[in-house]
């Protein structure tokens, strides 16, 4: 059976909860709910699991804060065997219009401390991303209390039917491959 690595990158405590920050754990909460799974705390995470058409998805929030995230990455891609092509890391962009998605195949960390992390652990920069774009609409010096913010009215009506399509683009990612899923979503 074909094993994947999903990764939602996010910081944990509830004053986190729903920041722009976690928008990885979101996204990995909402797939968990629509298909009836739970997370178990483990060993640097919180970890569920998804099993699609033969493939199983390993849904991971690293529970060890955002800057140390490639750690968990790391244990749970040897633990359990996984390829770094089947590896997955949801995270926050600013570079990104709001609720726009780029998926990649391999790219810098783009000042992401989560990114940074787990190119460190992981010595490459190749292994796929799933960017979430929050923005940048925030005042020159409030970028921190901007991504630690949480979304505001517009963003939470949009975020519903955002979230749907994430999970689409997981299950695509597992089940039709990465440029598949690259051409079917990016930009949308």
């Amino acid at each position: 059976m074909k094993k994947f690595l999903i990764v939602g990158l996010g910081n944990i405590g509830s004053e986190y909860a729903n920041t722009r920050h976690n928008i990885g754990f979101k996204v990995l909460d909402y797939i968990a709910n629509q298909e009836g799974i739970s997370f178990q705390s483990v060993k640097l995470g919180d970890v569920a699991e998804l099993k699609i058409k033969g493939r199983t998805l390993l849904l991971l929030k690293p529970n060890t804060y955002m800057n140390l995230s490639g750690k968990a990455v790391n244990y749970w891609m040897e633990k359990e065997k996984i390829e770094k092509e089947n590896l997955l890391v949801i995270t926050d962009d600013l570079n990104l219009a709001f609720g726009t998605f780029r998926i990649k195949t391999k790219g810098s960390d783009g000042g992401h401390n989560g990114l940074k992390n787990i190119q460190l652990a992981l010595n490459s920069t190749e292994y796929p991303r799933f960017r979430f774009g929050i923005s940048d609409a925030f005042k020159k010096g409030k970028q921190v209390d901007y991504v630690l913010g949480e979304w505001d009215d517009t963003e939470k009506e949009t975020l519903k039917v955002r979230l749907e399509l994430c999970t689409e683009i997981i299950k695509s990612f597992a089940l039709a491959g990465l440029n598949t899923t690259m051409n079917l979503y990016n930009g949308k």
